[in-house]
């Protein structure tokens, strides 16, 4: 009997085609997020949302932590994960790192003008040029509405935080801060407007006591991406995914609450170039 090399050929195909399919229905999707809030936080906020992606997706998603805003950029770039909740800097640097390879896909529509917060327990501190020969916190080193974005609106103003504060330390998380401010540790602290915004509601710190004395304009600020050699389908159905999440449906409410948004929509790689100028301005990226 003769076997033609088309033959075979068709053969090789579909048997790559099923051990393929055999791999993606074994496959675990893996989310990381930018650990700007306590670990436990990042769960619970992620855990509804991860339960309603899987049955989006058809695959199962777990939400792997990671240590630091660094290990959540190489993580992304050295498949160790699949998906990631980057701030506006950290998107930056991941598309830097992987000279363009990675893709932003949806944002929340208050990550169009996000905004920082400045915030003290001093009487005497009541704008940015008060702050001169103090002592300031900042979030992560990598962290966009933690430091990247106050420190251009310290330095737009001519304050340049290394020689014009006392002292600047990084505390490593949002939350972490506003502690760090309400301890006496520092004189006060940058932070993101929607943490400060959660403490305050759930009575985590007393406005009256840690208050709001500067807030920047706005930026675009988070988004969840992905890499650029994703399977075309499976980044259709995420995007559809997050975009079809609906305020006024109840069990989309649950999901949408703990992101703190009303709405997700798409966005794209040029909504960052500001930050990508605002971080080579201060030399936070070559």
């Amino acid at each position: 009997m003769k076997i033609s090399l088309k033959s075979i050929f068709a053969a090789s195909l579909m048997l790559a085609a099923s051990w393929s399919h055999a791999q993606s229905a074994d496959h675990v999707f893996r989310v990381s997020a930018i650990p700007d809030e306590a670990p436990t936080e990042l769960q619970r906020k992620f855990k509804p949302l991860g339960e309603y992606l899987e049955k989006k997706i058809g695959m199962k998603v777990e939400f792997t932590p990671v240590t630091d805003y660094a290990a959540s950029v190489e993580a992304l770039i050295n498949k160790k994960v699949d998906m990631v909740w980057f701030g506006g800097f950290t998107f930056v640097q991941a598309n830097d790192r992987s000279k363009g390879q990675i893709t932003p896909l949806v944002q929340r529509t208050e990550d169009e003008k996000f905004r920082s917060v400045f915030v003290t327990t001093h009487k005497d501190i009541n704008s940015l040029n008060d702050l001169k020969g103090r002592t300031l916190s900042f979030g992560s080193e990598s962290s966009t509405s933690g430091h990247l974005m106050p420190r251009f609106y310290l330095l737009q103003s001519k304050i340049n935080p290394d020689t014009d504060l006392k002292r600047i330390a990084f505390s490593g998380a949002h939350d972490a801060t506003v502690a760090a401010v309400a301890g006496g540790k520092v004189d006060a602290g940058a932070l993101n407007i929607s943490v400060w915004e959660k403490l305050v509601e759930a009575k985590k710190v007393d406005p009256a006591v840690v208050r709001v004395f500067y807030t920047t304009p706005g930026y675009y600020d988070y988004n969840w991406s992905v890499r650029t050699d994703m399977n075309a389908d499976l980044k259709k159905k995420l995007s559809d995914a997050f975009l079809a999440l609906d305020i006024n449906k109840p069990e989309d409410k649950a999901i949408m609450d703990l992101q703190r948004t009303v709405k997700f929509i798409p966005t794209k790689v040029d909504n960052y170039k500001n930050i990508e100028a605002a971080a080579k301005n201060a030399g936070l990226l070559k």
